[in-house]
């Protein structure tokens, strides 16, 4: 199975971009990693936010293939704990899937059409993070995940 991360916009912050870069090294030994970034939408101001969502919705869209399992990135979605996303996980690679997709959206959320397309919508946390935050804390997590699934000392249980 292949997982792919797709992000809107690219991380600014030097610092989170090695511990992104680690961490996808890692996980490099468990599955086949891609992370797949959008550049922003330009002249943002312009647009309301539901046109933004929709406009990064089209180019969200057009990166997957008609076989991808996708799932949401959203503040609305299923909560797991590092145990149970792991075993989410294993669930996912029996049943045959080739590629699971997950997406961060841009900072309206996700358009109608990317909603409609989804199978799953996954939460991090109850809190609110930056959306350059969450991809380190997701590549770490499903790093996490592979550990646990391997019974390796990573993940103290």
């Amino acid at each position: 199975m292949t997982i792919k991360l797709i992000a809107i916009g690219k991380t600014d912050n030097s610092n989170l971009q090695q511990l992104i870069a680690d961490y996808q090294k890692r996980l490099g030994h468990y599955v086949k990693f891609e992370f797949d970034i959008i550049l922003d939408i330009k002249n943002t101001k312009n647009l309301s936010e539901a046109k933004q969502k929709q406009k990064e919705g089209e180019l969200i869209l057009r990166k997957l293939q008609p076989t991808d399992h996708l799932v949401l990135l959203d503040e609305h979605g299923k909560g797991y704990s590092s145990v149970r996303f792991s075993e989410f996980l294993q669930k996912k690679m029996n049943s045959g899937i080739k590629t699971l997709v997950f997406v961060i959206g841009g900072p309206y959320g996700f358009s109608e059409a990317v909603y409609a397309k989804a199978s799953g919508k996954l939460s991090l946390s109850a809190m609110t993070f930056s959306h350059q935050m969450i991809r380190l804390f997701f590549v770490e997590q499903l790093y996490r995940a592979y550990t646990i699934l391997r019974n390796e000392p990573y993940h103290h249980r």
